[in-house]
Protein backbone atom coordinates (compact mmCIF):
# COMPACT_ATOMS: atom_id res chain seq x y z
CA UNK A 1 0.00 0.00 0.00
CA UNK A 2 1.58 3.36 -1.03
CA UNK A 3 1.54 6.52 1.28
CA UNK A 4 -1.44 8.43 0.01
CA UNK A 5 -3.87 4.96 0.13
CA UNK A 6 -2.66 5.21 3.65
CA UNK A 7 -3.02 8.41 4.38
CA UNK A 8 -6.91 8.09 2.92
CA UNK A 9 -7.90 5.73 4.75
CA UNK A 10 -6.55 6.92 8.12
CA UNK A 11 -8.31 10.37 7.43
CA UNK A 12 -11.59 8.28 6.55
CA UNK A 13 -11.54 6.05 9.43
CA UNK A 14 -10.71 9.41 11.15
CA UNK A 15 -14.40 11.49 9.63
CA UNK A 16 -15.96 7.61 10.21
CA UNK A 17 -15.59 7.76 13.86
CA UNK A 18 -13.40 4.36 13.47
CA UNK A 19 -10.22 3.80 15.67
CA UNK A 20 -7.10 4.69 13.79
CA UNK A 21 -5.31 1.53 13.34
CA UNK A 22 -8.50 -0.41 11.98
CA UNK A 23 -9.76 -0.54 8.50
CA UNK A 24 -13.20 -0.70 7.99
CA UNK A 25 -13.63 -4.62 7.22
CA UNK A 26 -12.67 -4.85 11.09
CA UNK A 27 -15.34 -2.63 12.27
CA UNK A 28 -18.07 -3.76 10.03
CA UNK A 29 -17.49 -7.48 10.97
CA UNK A 30 -16.46 -6.87 14.26
CA UNK A 31 -12.71 -7.83 14.12
CA UNK A 32 -9.74 -7.32 17.11
CA UNK A 33 -11.41 -5.34 19.99
CA UNK A 34 -14.59 -5.41 22.64
CA UNK A 35 -16.24 -2.29 23.29
CA UNK A 36 -19.21 -0.80 24.98
CA UNK A 37 -21.71 -1.07 21.89
CA UNK A 38 -21.27 -4.77 22.12
CA UNK A 39 -22.76 -5.19 25.70
CA UNK A 40 -25.80 -3.21 24.61
CA UNK A 41 -28.88 -4.41 22.95
CA UNK A 42 -31.07 -1.15 20.90
CA UNK A 43 -34.41 -0.57 21.17
CA UNK A 44 -34.73 -1.29 17.63
CA UNK A 45 -33.57 -4.91 17.86
CA UNK A 46 -32.30 -6.97 15.00
CA UNK A 47 -33.07 -10.59 15.15
CA UNK A 48 -31.00 -13.19 13.99
CA UNK A 49 -31.85 -13.70 10.01
CA UNK A 50 -30.03 -16.97 8.17
CA UNK A 51 -31.92 -15.55 4.83
CA UNK A 52 -30.06 -11.95 5.23
CA UNK A 53 -27.29 -10.62 6.76
CA UNK A 54 -26.73 -6.88 7.79
CA UNK A 55 -23.24 -6.21 8.09
CA UNK A 56 -24.03 -2.78 9.29
CA UNK A 57 -24.95 -3.55 12.69
CA UNK A 58 -24.85 -6.67 15.06
CA UNK A 59 -27.57 -9.20 14.89
CA UNK A 60 -29.60 -10.37 18.09
CA UNK A 61 -31.12 -13.85 19.36
CA UNK A 62 -33.44 -12.86 21.89
CA UNK A 63 -34.05 -15.95 24.62
CA UNK A 64 -36.87 -15.75 27.01
CA UNK A 65 -37.82 -19.17 29.06
CA UNK A 66 -41.43 -18.25 28.66
CA UNK A 67 -41.37 -18.26 24.71
CA UNK A 68 -41.60 -14.48 23.75
CA UNK A 69 -38.21 -14.72 22.08
CA UNK A 70 -36.08 -16.44 19.16
CA UNK A 71 -35.37 -19.40 21.71
CA UNK A 72 -36.60 -20.39 24.96
CA UNK A 73 -32.85 -21.71 26.04
CA UNK A 74 -29.13 -19.98 26.16
CA UNK A 75 -28.17 -22.99 24.44
CA UNK A 76 -30.66 -22.90 21.81
CA UNK A 77 -29.70 -19.24 20.66
CA UNK A 78 -25.88 -20.47 20.70
CA UNK A 79 -26.98 -23.50 18.05
CA UNK A 80 -28.44 -20.60 15.92
CA UNK A 81 -25.32 -18.59 15.69
CA UNK A 82 -23.18 -19.69 12.12
CA UNK A 83 -20.18 -21.68 12.97
CA UNK A 84 -16.99 -19.38 11.92
CA UNK A 85 -19.45 -16.43 12.43
CA UNK A 86 -17.28 -13.07 11.47
CA UNK A 87 -19.85 -10.76 13.03
CA UNK A 88 -20.94 -9.92 16.94
CA UNK A 89 -24.09 -11.85 17.58
CA UNK A 90 -25.50 -10.49 20.87
CA UNK A 91 -27.87 -12.80 22.76
CA UNK A 92 -30.45 -10.70 24.44
CA UNK A 93 -31.13 -12.99 27.98
CA UNK A 94 -34.54 -11.83 29.63
CA UNK A 95 -35.16 -12.42 33.14
CA UNK A 96 -35.23 -15.91 34.33
CA UNK A 97 -33.46 -18.73 35.66
CA UNK A 98 -32.03 -21.06 32.81
CA UNK A 99 -31.51 -24.52 34.30
CA UNK A 100 -29.17 -25.93 31.63
CA UNK A 101 -25.33 -26.41 30.72
CA UNK A 102 -23.91 -24.30 28.31
CA UNK A 103 -21.39 -24.49 26.19
CA UNK A 104 -19.47 -21.91 23.41
CA UNK A 105 -17.45 -23.68 20.88
CA UNK A 106 -14.30 -21.93 19.69
CA UNK A 107 -15.49 -21.86 16.00
CA UNK A 108 -18.27 -19.63 17.32
CA UNK A 109 -16.57 -16.00 17.98
CA UNK A 110 -17.82 -12.83 18.52
CA UNK A 111 -20.83 -13.60 21.18
CA UNK A 112 -22.14 -11.00 23.43
CA UNK A 113 -24.68 -12.51 26.40
CA UNK A 114 -26.66 -9.24 27.67
CA UNK A 115 -29.26 -9.23 30.51
CA UNK A 116 -31.63 -6.53 31.51
CA UNK A 117 -29.61 -3.73 33.01
CA UNK A 118 -29.94 -4.25 37.06
CA UNK A 119 -31.37 -7.38 36.66
CA UNK A 120 -28.17 -9.89 36.71
CA UNK A 121 -29.01 -11.45 40.10
CA UNK A 122 -32.46 -12.41 38.51
CA UNK A 123 -30.92 -13.94 35.15
CA UNK A 124 -29.32 -16.91 35.86
CA UNK A 125 -27.65 -19.72 33.82
CA UNK A 126 -27.23 -22.42 36.54
CA UNK A 127 -26.53 -26.24 36.77
CA UNK A 128 -25.58 -28.68 39.46
CA UNK A 129 -22.18 -30.79 37.93
CA UNK A 130 -19.48 -31.80 39.81
CA UNK A 131 -16.25 -33.65 39.45
CA UNK A 132 -17.36 -36.73 40.53
CA UNK A 133 -20.03 -36.96 37.98
CA UNK A 134 -20.26 -39.63 35.23
CA UNK A 135 -19.98 -38.64 31.72
CA UNK A 136 -21.51 -40.71 29.13
CA UNK A 137 -18.78 -43.06 29.23
CA UNK A 138 -19.37 -44.11 32.93
CA UNK A 139 -16.09 -42.27 33.57
CA UNK A 140 -15.74 -39.30 35.73
CA UNK A 141 -16.65 -36.08 34.93
CA UNK A 142 -13.51 -33.83 36.11
CA UNK A 143 -13.60 -30.51 37.39
CA UNK A 144 -13.46 -28.87 33.78
CA UNK A 145 -16.34 -30.40 32.30
CA UNK A 146 -17.99 -30.02 35.32
CA UNK A 147 -18.81 -26.29 34.35
CA UNK A 148 -22.26 -24.97 34.03
CA UNK A 149 -21.53 -22.69 31.07
CA UNK A 150 -18.12 -23.15 29.00
CA UNK A 151 -16.59 -20.38 26.68
CA UNK A 152 -14.05 -21.41 24.35
CA UNK A 153 -14.57 -18.92 21.92
CA UNK A 154 -12.53 -15.56 21.13
CA UNK A 155 -13.78 -11.87 21.76
CA UNK A 156 -16.54 -13.16 23.78
CA UNK A 157 -18.44 -10.43 26.20
CA UNK A 158 -21.18 -10.31 28.99
CA UNK A 159 -23.39 -8.29 31.27
CA UNK A 160 -25.99 -8.39 33.87
CA UNK A 161 -25.83 -12.22 33.59
CA UNK A 162 -24.96 -14.43 36.93
CA UNK A 163 -23.10 -18.06 36.38
CA UNK A 164 -23.92 -20.06 39.24
CA UNK A 165 -22.92 -24.09 39.63
CA UNK A 166 -25.16 -25.10 42.81
CA UNK A 167 -23.20 -27.82 44.20
CA UNK A 168 -22.44 -26.92 47.77
CA UNK A 169 -19.46 -28.20 49.53
CA UNK A 170 -17.12 -28.05 52.20
CA UNK A 171 -13.37 -27.47 52.39
CA UNK A 172 -11.67 -30.90 51.68
CA UNK A 173 -14.52 -32.89 50.46
CA UNK A 174 -13.03 -35.02 47.27
CA UNK A 175 -15.07 -34.75 44.51
CA UNK A 176 -16.87 -31.90 44.37
CA UNK A 177 -15.20 -29.26 42.52
CA UNK A 178 -18.34 -27.59 40.86
CA UNK A 179 -17.24 -24.95 38.18
CA UNK A 180 -20.01 -22.47 37.81
CA UNK A 181 -17.87 -21.11 34.70
CA UNK A 182 -15.09 -22.40 32.42
CA UNK A 183 -13.41 -19.11 30.23
CA UNK A 184 -10.38 -20.75 27.77
CA UNK A 185 -11.24 -18.64 24.50
CA UNK A 186 -9.12 -15.34 24.21
CA UNK A 187 -9.99 -11.77 24.79
CA UNK A 188 -13.13 -11.96 26.66
CA UNK A 189 -14.67 -9.33 29.38
CA UNK A 190 -17.02 -9.45 31.72
CA UNK A 191 -18.85 -6.52 33.17
CA UNK A 192 -21.48 -6.10 36.09
CA UNK A 193 -21.68 -10.14 35.82
CA UNK A 194 -21.85 -12.72 39.19
CA UNK A 195 -20.36 -16.00 39.18
CA UNK A 196 -21.83 -18.32 42.06
CA UNK A 197 -20.03 -21.05 43.22
CA UNK A 198 -18.40 -22.93 45.83
CA UNK A 199 -15.22 -24.87 45.21
CA UNK A 200 -13.65 -24.11 42.19
CA UNK A 201 -16.18 -21.35 40.97
CA UNK A 202 -14.33 -19.61 38.34
CA UNK A 203 -12.20 -21.78 35.98
CA UNK A 204 -9.88 -18.71 34.48
CA UNK A 205 -8.29 -21.16 32.28
CA UNK A 206 -6.50 -19.90 29.37
CA UNK A 207 -6.13 -16.09 26.94
CA UNK A 208 -6.51 -12.85 28.71
CA UNK A 209 -9.56 -11.41 30.15
CA UNK A 210 -11.16 -8.78 31.82
CA UNK A 211 -13.31 -8.74 35.05
CA UNK A 212 -14.90 -5.48 35.38
CA UNK A 213 -17.38 -4.92 38.33
CA UNK A 214 -17.99 -8.43 38.76
CA UNK A 215 -19.22 -10.18 41.89
CA UNK A 216 -17.07 -13.36 42.35
CA UNK A 217 -17.73 -15.90 45.34
CA UNK A 218 -17.01 -19.10 46.40
CA UNK A 219 -15.45 -20.82 49.22
CA UNK A 220 -12.07 -23.03 48.05
CA UNK A 221 -9.46 -21.79 44.80
CA UNK A 222 -12.65 -20.08 43.63
CA UNK A 223 -11.00 -18.22 40.82
CA UNK A 224 -8.06 -20.59 39.26
CA UNK A 225 -6.73 -21.29 36.28
CA UNK A 226 -3.83 -20.80 34.05
CA UNK A 227 -4.74 -17.34 31.99
CA UNK A 228 -3.43 -13.61 32.35
CA UNK A 229 -6.72 -12.03 33.72
CA UNK A 230 -7.49 -8.60 35.05
CA UNK A 231 -9.91 -8.19 38.33
CA UNK A 232 -11.02 -4.70 38.66
CA UNK A 233 -13.61 -2.94 40.75
CA UNK A 234 -14.96 -6.51 41.54
CA UNK A 235 -16.11 -7.99 44.74
CA UNK A 236 -14.39 -11.14 45.59
CA UNK A 237 -16.63 -12.89 48.20
CA UNK A 238 -15.63 -15.95 50.76
CA UNK A 239 -18.40 -18.48 51.56
CA UNK A 240 -15.73 -21.05 53.19
CA UNK A 241 -17.34 -22.25 57.05
CA UNK A 242 -14.13 -22.41 58.26
CA UNK A 243 -10.94 -22.16 55.80
CA UNK A 244 -10.37 -21.25 52.00
CA UNK A 245 -8.56 -19.74 49.42
CA UNK A 246 -9.22 -17.36 46.36
CA UNK A 247 -6.75 -17.79 44.12
CA UNK A 248 -5.26 -20.64 42.63
CA UNK A 249 -2.87 -19.37 39.62
CA UNK A 250 -1.05 -22.46 37.93
CA UNK A 251 1.97 -21.10 35.76
CA UNK A 252 4.84 -23.25 34.80
CA UNK A 253 7.78 -21.18 33.54
CA UNK A 254 9.13 -17.65 34.64
CA UNK A 255 9.01 -17.01 30.96
CA UNK A 256 4.78 -17.29 30.87
CA UNK A 257 3.22 -13.98 30.65
CA UNK A 258 0.36 -15.13 32.79
CA UNK A 259 -1.37 -14.16 36.07
CA UNK A 260 -4.47 -12.94 38.04
CA UNK A 261 -3.66 -9.03 38.94
CA UNK A 262 -6.66 -7.76 41.51
CA UNK A 263 -7.24 -4.22 41.21
CA UNK A 264 -9.65 -1.88 43.37
CA UNK A 265 -11.62 -4.86 45.05
CA UNK A 266 -13.19 -5.61 47.98
CA UNK A 267 -11.93 -9.06 49.29
CA UNK A 268 -15.28 -9.92 52.13
CA UNK A 269 -17.06 -12.75 53.44
CA UNK A 270 -16.75 -15.83 55.91
CA UNK A 271 -13.86 -18.13 57.35
CA UNK A 272 -10.31 -17.45 56.80
CA UNK A 273 -8.90 -17.94 53.20
CA UNK A 274 -5.88 -17.21 51.60
CA UNK A 275 -5.47 -14.96 49.02
CA UNK A 276 -3.82 -17.21 46.93
CA UNK A 277 -2.25 -20.84 46.51
CA UNK A 278 0.76 -22.04 44.72
CA UNK A 279 -0.94 -24.23 41.75
CA UNK A 280 2.18 -23.96 39.59
CA UNK A 281 5.80 -23.40 40.40
CA UNK A 282 5.56 -19.95 39.45
CA UNK A 283 2.12 -18.79 39.94
CA UNK A 284 1.48 -15.95 40.09
CA UNK A 285 -0.95 -13.23 42.25
CA UNK A 286 -1.18 -9.77 42.93
CA UNK A 287 -3.76 -7.90 45.00
CA UNK A 288 -3.31 -3.81 44.15
CA UNK A 289 -5.44 -0.84 46.30
CA UNK A 290 -7.81 -3.61 47.31
CA UNK A 291 -9.74 -3.32 50.21
CA UNK A 292 -9.31 -6.47 52.58
CA UNK A 293 -11.56 -7.74 55.03
CA UNK A 294 -10.62 -9.79 58.61
CA UNK A 295 -11.79 -12.93 56.16
CA UNK A 296 -8.22 -13.17 54.79
CA UNK A 297 -5.74 -15.24 57.33
CA UNK A 298 -2.61 -13.46 58.65
CA UNK A 299 -0.25 -15.56 56.52
CA UNK A 300 -2.05 -14.55 53.48
CA UNK A 301 -0.80 -17.17 50.87
CA UNK A 302 -0.01 -20.49 50.14
CA UNK A 303 2.53 -22.84 48.69
CA UNK A 304 0.60 -25.56 48.31
CA UNK A 305 2.77 -28.05 50.45
CA UNK A 306 5.54 -27.26 48.09
CA UNK A 307 8.55 -25.27 49.37
CA UNK A 308 10.62 -24.97 46.47
CA UNK A 309 8.16 -22.47 45.21
CA UNK A 310 8.47 -20.61 47.73
CA UNK A 311 11.37 -19.18 45.99
CA UNK A 312 9.66 -19.45 42.56
CA UNK A 313 5.96 -18.29 43.25
CA UNK A 314 4.89 -14.43 42.18
CA UNK A 315 3.09 -13.41 45.18
CA UNK A 316 2.45 -9.84 46.33
CA UNK A 317 0.42 -6.77 47.63
CA UNK A 318 0.58 -3.29 47.03
CA UNK A 319 -0.94 -0.63 49.09
CA UNK A 320 -3.90 -2.23 50.19
CA UNK A 321 -6.37 -1.62 52.99
CA UNK A 322 -8.38 -3.04 55.59
CA UNK A 323 -8.10 -5.46 58.80
CA UNK A 324 -7.01 -7.94 56.88
CA UNK A 325 -4.17 -6.04 54.99
CA UNK A 326 -1.97 -5.90 58.25
CA UNK A 327 1.18 -7.89 56.40
CA UNK A 328 3.04 -8.17 59.90
CA UNK A 329 1.97 -11.95 59.62
CA UNK A 330 2.43 -12.86 56.44
CA UNK A 331 4.57 -15.82 54.73
CA UNK A 332 7.97 -14.67 54.78
CA UNK A 333 8.18 -15.40 50.72
CA UNK A 334 5.34 -12.68 50.21
CA UNK A 335 6.35 -9.46 48.84
CA UNK A 336 4.95 -5.75 49.57
CA UNK A 337 5.55 -3.99 46.36
CA UNK A 338 6.59 -1.01 45.17
CA UNK A 339 4.86 1.38 43.06
CA UNK A 340 7.68 -0.13 40.46
CA UNK A 341 6.81 -3.22 41.02
CA UNK A 342 3.13 -3.10 41.03
CA UNK A 343 2.84 -0.73 38.05
CA UNK A 344 2.99 -3.49 35.38
CA UNK A 345 0.18 -5.14 36.75
CA UNK A 346 -2.26 -1.91 37.70
CA UNK A 347 -4.21 -1.82 34.39
CA UNK A 348 -5.60 -2.85 31.26
CA UNK A 349 -1.95 -2.90 30.01
CA UNK A 350 -1.32 -5.95 32.08
CA UNK A 351 -3.35 -7.69 29.37
CA UNK A 352 -2.72 -6.02 26.42
CA UNK A 353 -6.10 -4.40 26.54
CA UNK A 354 -5.25 -1.43 24.46
CA UNK A 355 -4.88 -4.36 21.51
CA UNK A 356 -8.61 -5.31 21.66
CA UNK A 357 -10.22 -3.60 24.07
CA UNK A 358 -12.32 0.00 22.98
CA UNK A 359 -13.22 1.14 26.48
Amino acid sequence: MDYSCALVMVVAAFLCGFPVGLCETDVVYGKNFIGWDDMKVDEHKTRLSTSTVDYNQSRVIIVDKNGGGDSVTVQGAIDMVPENNKQRVKIYILPGIYREKVIIPSFKPYISFIGNESQMSNTIISWKNKASDRDSNGGSLGTYKSASVTIESDYFCATEVTFENTVITSSGESGRQAVALRISGDKAMFYKVKVVGAQDTLLDETGSHYFYQCHIQGSVDFIFGKSRSLYRDCLIQSTAKKCGAIAAHHRDSPDDNTGFSFVNCTINGTGKIYLGRAWGNYSRTIYSNCYLDNVVTPAGWSDWNDPFRQKTAVFGEFQCWGAGADTSGRVPWSKKLSYQEAKPFLDMKFIDGEQWLRL
